[in-house]
């Protein structure tokens, strides 16, 4: 039997950097100034090869909005399967494991949440990603204590608020001049905590 090579293929590795590109490109533009052509030249390849990927930016930025939330999906599935650390210590890191997705890909996530009214996939792709995180924090607040009920003092409730609360807390910071992440992982924590301890 032949060995299957683990390289990634060329076409992969095209629609990587082509990602790559729209992402760094919109550090310094916003979405309608943003260009196939500049994607493309970004990426190093020709516009027309654009094409073979996607068909419009809008292609692009959905594409570049779920590769970053796969990233969150991850933390949240590392989040899930700790049972052994505390609750103050799963959500604690999983505030801070959130942080550092807005950091890295800070601009990804401020179109996503910019565009996902006018986008029905990127809207898609953010909700799903929420309301996974929030079904994994459900988790942990019941492990805390908080009652597994269907009321708007149950577990799930007050997951998918204090995950929403989450978003924007950091999506304001992520638009603000001084970008205090430390700040926003400080107050989010804080909250989640006293829900937690009530």
């Amino acid at each position: 039997m032949g060995r299957r090579s683990a390289a990634p293929r060329k076409g992969d590795l095209r629609e990587q950097a082509l990602l790559d590109a729209a992402e760094t490109l919109l550090e310094h533009t916003g979405l309608e100034e943003l260009t196939v052509e500049a994607i493309a030249k970004g990426a190093g390849i020709s516009r027309g090869s654009l094409y073979f990927y996607f068909g419009n930016k809008h292609e692009v930025l959905a594409a570049l909005v779920e590769r970053t939330m796969r990233t969150i999906r991850t933390e949240a599935d590392s989040t899930a399967q700790d049972t052994t650390s505390s609750p103050a210590e799963v959500l604690e890191r999983a505030v801070k494991g959130v942080e550092q997705v807005w950091r890295e890909h800070g601009t990804v996530m401020r179109a996503a949440v910019d565009y996902s009214a006018l986008h029905p996939v990127i809207g898609t792709a953010w909700n799903n990603t929420v309301e996974a995180f929030a079904r994994t924090m459900t988790q942990v607040l019941k492990r805390a204590g908080i009652p597994d009920e269907s009321g708007p003092d149950g577990a799930a409730a007050l997951a998918g608020a204090l995950c929403w609360m989450t978003e924007r807390t950091f999506y304001r910071a992520a638009c603000s001049p001084e970008r205090d992440y430390p700040a926003a992982t400080g107050t989010t924590v804080a909250i989640w905590r006293r829900v937690m301890d009530n």
